[in-house]
């Protein structure tokens, strides 16, 4: 069981790093829906993608560290890495959302 723990918890933090750094680093606004993005303006879509992205990569980074500590110690100490490195997502999207698109959706 911890092999297929550590297994997802890599391919899905995978996932979430290769999209954050795919919207940070090369500015694909595209691969965020739409209505999220409908009120950026122009000027702001550079730091927008960059605080979009950011949040992402922090989810990412979580979810492999939470696995490898899972599968290294068996404790719960990954699980409160993931838990920290998801709130500073949130909150990262949260404060993107409300300062480039005057809203959350």
């Amino acid at each position: 069981m911890r092999w297929f723990e550590l297994t997802f918890l890599l391919i899905v933090g995978a996932l979430f790093f290769y999209v954050g750094w795919e919207i940070w680093k090369k500015k694909k606004i595209s691969l965020i829906h739409e209505y999220h993005h409908k009120k950026v303006k122009e000027e702001d879509k550079k730091p927008y993608t960059a605080q979009i992205g950011k949040a992402l990569l922090s989810v990412g980074v979580g979810l492999v560290l939470t696995g490898v500590i899972d599968f290294l110690t068996n404790t719960l100490y990954g699980w409160w890495i993931f838990a920290i490195a998801f709130c500073v997502g949130v909150i990262r999207v949260i404060y993107a959302q409300m300062k480039y698109n005057h809203g959350l959706f």
